[in-house]
């Protein structure tokens, strides 16, 4: 219970000793309402039930003044009326309700008047006395309004108006309206609404607001009656509108007004403006904004409303009106009042003898309430004097209460707008442990789900509760377990291995009892098989699965919803155990199907959809990316996961392949997404297992054949709540970076690991095999922590431990770690070098002691170098190698030494710090070795039967060189090997007497005591180096064919490398060549006719440098190099134009012929068929000739002329040959006959359907053959 108030009224030395008391204060106990329990159990009088304060009666119905209470013995009543004693037992008319106080008053013969009053209840028993509040009661009136005569009311277009109701005062109030003679509402808006007090306003009137019958009515709501008012008329004019004007208010009437209001009442705040246009209003309130959840705007506008209203909403309040012509402003200053409220109301004691308690009445109010003190309904001055009592203003202290000392407090708290009075008792009551919780109860709980096991009890003292599992040691306080004030023990989150016999006992100073019960913690329900999104055809089957997983102890119950309503009832859907079947599916089948699984303990649902297509043609198939998935759906949401349902978009022809469910942490990376898990594609639901303290959304992209969709719209946020982290930092490591230090290194843990606020890392350590204490920091926003003064290279024990606010992780792992390292101090000793070879040396030493390793030893670094060569005196010291050997190995090879050399060495051993000192320098010596190649070998001074072999000695010498070996013979023949064995001074050697034109092969090393060298090669051509003395070429000749030039030429040399080379006189290009093959003659063929040409034969070494030429020759190739064809000369030719004239000579011969017979053509036939167009008949609907006429493209009619003024002109001679023609241009033989119409007409009208306008004669087709 709270005491803040109280303490803050003593001086220090009274709050030393209340804090002293309150050591030893007991806390409330309720004595429980158990029959079994109260039998013999002794309480004093509560209240149970009673009357309002304020009690309206309908005098139609009996007067019901309520008042129960509960005790021990059970409670007698009486009661006060206006403050006297009423003594019902008097008046026959008044009936008291049997084990009750509840009078009932019949008022049937009585006027409900002579009962009303205030009254109060008294419930008494030998413990003490409960009074009820006073209870008013009154009469609900519906008075008549009072007799009026409305005059009829005459206003001008535009003006203002307001009609008065004035209802009669009814208890209650009234509700107030106004109607018409046909008990339709008037219609209100902006410009004419009604205020509380039931007047209606008129901004501005309108011409259609003139009538008769505006009527108020007012609703007494307790007698359910309706009272009206004598109908107002409004007559308008529109002789003299008024204008238009700003706005003022109608109400409230000036600038500023004041408006007071009782904290939790609501207020209702209204203004009226008059104005035209109308006016619109707005509601700001001054230095503060209206209260989000509590305010609303009715009225249009005109009226605001805030409910429960606080201190808070104390202020100016602006009333803005507003139209087109300007503003007005009023202000509106609410003051809030508060009748008394409670901050903490008295609670009922229950102490053992000899114990101490408190009672606080704690209120508030405004102005502040007084408050007053009674026990068993005596003011508490007036009661007997009680030296174990203390009263401090609002605050009772009892200490070393006494049996028999029971007694009922009231407190009464007042101010001017009303009362609070609360009755709590004192029991002093000694009563062993009693556990009221059945005995042998199983509590049966879903695993990871929190359990909780009652021990509710009752003693006096309070008994204190402990719980054992099992019959073994006391539980206690945990991350496990928690155990509550009241007894109940708390199992955060439950385990099979939580299943049990649980026993709790109560004890106090009289005594304990314990009470066994028992939990069982069972498997989840699962749907393991969920069911898929459909898309079947119309007619065809649906068949979801839905296959499920549960505890075999539990009976589940499997339910199919439809769209979350029940499946319908059609023997199409059959309902098996593990999946629903929709035959012959139909378009209204289509919707969102659900399956259940439901045990007495828990349930798992998951949904799918279902789309009916219809069963067409195929169209063009056409694929694309999935549309995202929609209506995500947040469902099982439980602390640590969360299922996650959508409904797929369309496919676009390619079948979803998988879902990629995606999160957001908008509490540790607001808008990254991150990827979560992937299910199929058939799949609609996922079950998704969270972390604490994270903000979620989630989001879901479908992924088919073609690609991945946009993502879905995000589902609603789900928070986890914190908790202690499940997991603590991982790579932890202990290394040194100084002798004396050692780091303490982690990867932090992300926002999303942390669990909770306030994250942070209990770093500890300790050496290692001793009896130190752990030490330990605790440090957050760091990966790494720094010990200092530490041993160099000693190990230590290391943990790094995840805590934030909720608690710590795990139990860390303890990870060995070393301090810093410190080089080696001491320098190996006893360094030996056993020489193996020339090029090969093993060395030997003597490892460190361990003590001077001053870290972990890594292995030894052995530095060795050439000092100077033993054959050379000029030689420089080389720059030192290093062999590295690890561990502790204390021998090595060194590989590669110089033969014949002086070598110095030095050994160090190494750890992670660097490098220790180096033993003192080794000198040794290796033997000498073979002798490396020769620098080179060349053949220089060739001639035809000797030339000389240079050489170079070998930059490795390895030793003092003794000579060299030279030796060659022929390629490619059987020919011995031959020998020379050379001085060591010698650098070359002349050779003789070898065989012209053959290649030979040489071979040649040095050699020292230890043996010959490699060996170097080169191989030489008697004939390409040894040039003879005389040409080798002789005569050299060409002749020029159709399309090449043949050369001969006479050549003594080798065959082997003879090329023809040729180019442009006069040009600066270079020589082109083509090999012979050993041929004496070539036919080049890449002449180009009309060109001249220089050419000649050459003979190259293998260097491709030329050795022989022949002289250059000139050759000239003419531009027509063959003989050419004249057609005319040819037969066919000629045989080909006779034909061709023969033919044209025929036809010549048949057109004389028809110009011939065409002198004696049938006129008279001519004329009927092209008859006279000035005779032919005029149509009569257009004017124009009869059949004759073109109406296409007005081109002249057959047989006539046409003018270029467009008439029609008759010759002298209806017959003309002419107007046979095309035209004036008809063509005649030489003996004057007509042809063209017969040959060149016909042939003209042929040619005018391909568009030409000239006819073809034999002339013409000769000349185009031509």
């Amino acid at each position: 219970m709270s005491t803040m108030n109280w303490k803050r009224r003593f001086t220090l030395c009274e709050c030393a000793v209340m804090v002293l008391l309150l050591g030893h204060m007991t806390s409330a106990l309720e004595v429980p309402l158990d029959s079994k329990v109260l039998e013999g159990l002794p309480q004093p009088p509560t209240i149970t039930h009673q009357s309002p304060k304020d009690y309206i009666i309908d005098p139609r119905e009996n007067i019901v003044i309520h008042c129960e209470a509960k005790g021990n013995p059970h409670p007698s009543f009486s009661w006060t009326r206006n403050g006297t004693h009423f003594d019902v037992e008097k008046d026959h008319k008044v009936i008291t309700r049997s084990n009750s106080g509840t009078l009932v008053i019949d008022i049937s013969e009585e006027k409900a008047e002579a009962y009303e009053g205030v009254y109060q209840c008294m419930a008494r028993n030998e413990h003490g006395t409960a009074v009820s509040n006073n209870i008013v009661i009154r009469q609900s009136k519906s008075p008549l309004w009072s007799k009026e005569r409305n005059e009829p009311i005459t206003v001008q277009v535009g003006v203002s108006l307001i009609l008065h109701c004035r209802p009669p005062a009814g208890l209650p109030p009234p509700i107030i309206f106004w109607m018409d003679n046909n008990f339709q509402r008037l219609p209100q808006n902006s410009r004419v609404s009604q205020a509380l007090n039931g007047d209606l306003y008129f901004s501005n009137v309108l011409a259609e607001d003139t009538r008769n019958d505006y009527i108020c009515y007012a609703r007494f709501p307790h007698t359910q009656t309706i009272q009206q008012k004598q109908p107002i008329t409004v007559n308008v004019l529109n002789d003299r509108p008024a204008g238009e004007r700003k706005p003022s208010f109608m109400y409230p009437s000036g600038d500023s007004s004041t408006v007071s209001v009782l904290r939790g009442e609501t207020l209702e705040l209204e203004c009226f403006a008059d104005g035209l246009p109308t006016p619109e209003i707005s509601w700001t309130k001054a230095n503060g904004d209206l209260p989000n959840d509590r305010f609303s705007f009715h009225n249009f506008q005109k009226t605001l409303k805030i409910t429960e209203v606080m201190e808070a909403d104390g202020g100016d309040y602006h009333c803005l009106a507003r139209n087109r012509l300007g503003n007005a402003q009023h202000i509106i200053t609410v003051v809030v009042k508060a009748a008394p409220f409670w901050i903490s109301a008295p609670r009922n004691l229950v102490l053992a003898p000899k114990e101490m308690g408190m009672l606080i009445c704690h209120v508030g109010g405004n102005p502040k309430p007084t408050i007053t003190w009674l026990v068993n309904g005596v003011p508490i001055e007036n009661s007997h004097k009680d030296p174990s009592r203390k009263i401090e203003d609002n605050t009772i202290i009892l200490s070393d209460v006494q049996t028999g000392s029971s007694a009922v407090y009231q407190c009464n708290a007042s101010n001017e707008f009303g009362y609070l009075l609360a009755n709590a008792f004192v029991n002093v009551l000694a009563e062993p442990p009693r556990v009221l919780t059945p005995p042998n109860y199983v509590y049966q709980v879903i695993s990871n789900r929190q359990a909780m096991l009652d021990c509710a009890s009752f003693g006096s003292p309070i008994p204190k509760i402990t719980w054992f599992k099992d019959g073994q040691t006391a539980i206690v306080n945990g991350d496990s377990y928690i155990l509550h004030e009241n007894g109940t023990l708390q199992i955060n989150v439950a385990q099979p291995l939580n299943s049990g016999k649980y026993t709790c006992v109560a004890t106090n100073s009289l005594g304990n009892r314990e009470n066994h019960v028992y939990l069982e913690v069972k498997e989840p329900t699962r749907i393991l098989k969920q069911p898929e999104y459909k898309k079947v055809q119309r007619s065809s089957k649906a068949v979801f699965e839905c296959k499920v997983k549960h505890d075999p102890t539990l009976i589940p119950t499997m339910t199919w919803l439809k769209d979350n309503g029940e499946l319908p009832d059609d023997e199409r859907f059959v309902v098996d155990s593990d999946s629903l079947t929709i035959n012959d599916v139909t378009q209204e089948d289509e919707g969102t199907y659900t399956c259940i699984m439901n045990t007495t303990l828990d349930q798992d649902s998951a949904s799918a959809t279902l789309t009916v297509v219809e069963a067409t043609a195929a169209p063009p198939i056409i694929y694309e990316r999935p549309d995202p998935p929609r209506d995500l759906e947040l469902t099982d949401q439980k602390e640590r996961s969360v299922q996650l349902t959508w409904t797929p978009g369309d496919e676009h022809n390619s079948p979803v392949q998988s879902f990629l469910i995606q999160y957001e942490d908008s509490l540790h990376e607001q808008d990254v997404w991150n990827n979560m898990t992937e299910v199929p594609g058939t799949s609609t639901t996922a079950h998704l297992d969270l972390s604490p303290y994270v903000y979620y959304s989630f989001r879901v992209l479908a992924l088919n054949d073609v690609g991945l969709s946009e993502a879905s719209i995000p589902s609603n946020q789900y928070r986890t709540n914190p908790a202690s982290p499940d997991e603590n930092p991982s790579d932890v490591e202990g290394t040194g970076t100084e002798p004396d230090n050692m780091v303490i290194s982690w990867n932090e843990m992300t926002g999303l690991q942390s669990n909770g606020p306030g994250l942070q890392y209990k770093v500890s350590w300790r050496q290692k095999d001793t009896d130190e204490d752990w030490m330990s920091i605790i440090v957050a926003n760091v990966s790494e922590y720094v010990v200092t003064g530490t041993p160099t290279f000693v190990p230590y024990e290391v943990t790094v431990q995840a805590i934030n606010d909720y608690g710590s992780g795990p139990k860390p792992e303890v990870v060995l770690g070393y301090s810093g390292e410190d080089r080696p101090t001491m320098a190996p000793e006893s360094v030996k070098v056993l020489v193996q070879n020339s090029t090969v040396a093993e060395v030997h030493w003597e490892p460190i002691p361990p003590s001077t390793v001053k870290g972990k030893m890594l292995g030894y670094k052995v530095s060795y170098w050439k000092e100077k060569s033993l054959q050379k005196e000029d030689s420089k010291p080389e720059k030192p190698q290093e062999l590295t050997f690890s561990g502790n190995e204390t021998e090595g090879r060194l590989p590669d030494l110089q033969p014949y050399s002086q070598y110095s060495i030095n050994v160090r051993a190494f750890n992670g710090k660097g490098d220790g000192p180096p033993s003192t320098n080794q000198k040794f010596e290796t033997p000498e070795g073979v002798p490396g190649p020769p620098t080179f070998l060349r053949i220089t001074n060739p001639n035809l039967e000797s030339f000389t072999v240079e050489w170079g000695p070998p930059v490795d010498d390895n030793g003092r060189i003794t000579g060299y070996i030279l030796k060659y013979q022929p390629i490619n023949n059987t020919e011995e090997l031959k020998e020379m064995t050379l001085l060591a001074n010698e650098t070359s050697v002349i050779l003789e007497n070898l065989k012209y034109s053959t290649r030979y092969k040489f071979y040649l090393n040095a050699m020292t005591i230890k043996g010959s060298g490699p060996i170097v090669t080169t191989a030489i051509t008697i004939m390409d180096e040894a040039r003879p003395v005389g040409p080798v070429f002789g005569s050299v000749n060409f002749s020029l064919e159709e399309d090449h030039a043949i050369l001969n030429w006479e050549y003594t040399g080798d065959e082997n490398n003879v090329y023809v080379e040729y180019m442009l006189d006069n040009s600066k290009e270079a020589w082109k060549r083509e090999a012979v093959n050993g041929s004496r003659t070539y036919q080049l063929k890449s002449l180009k006719a009309g060109m001249t040409y220089r050419v000649r034969v050459v003979a190259k070494d293998h260097g491709d440098a030329t050795v022989h030429s022949t002289e250059e020759l000139l050759i000239a190739v003419p531009a027509m190099t063959s003989r050419q064809v004249d057609i005319a000369t040819q037969g066919w030719f000629i045989g080909l134009m006779c034909a061709i004239a023969l033919l044209i000579l025929v036809l010549l011969i048949v057109c004389f012929i028809k110009r011939n017979k065409g002198g004696k053509y049938p006129v008279k036939e001519k004329e009927e068929a092209h008859q006279d167009p000035e005779i032919q008949p005029m149509k009569e609907d257009d004017g124009t000739f009869g059949e004759y006429s073109d109406t296409e493209d007005h081109k002249p009619l057959k047989g006539s002329r046409t003018p270029s003024n467009g008439t029609v002109k008759k010759d002298d001679s209806d017959d003309s040959l002419v107007d046979y023609g095309e035209g004036g241009d008809g063509q005649f033989n030489e003996d004057g006959s007509f042809i063209g119409q017969y040959s060149g007409k016909k042939e003209k009208d042929t040619a005018e359907g391909n568009e030409s306008s000239e006819a073809p004669s034999p002339v013409n087709a000769m000349n185009s053959f031509v």
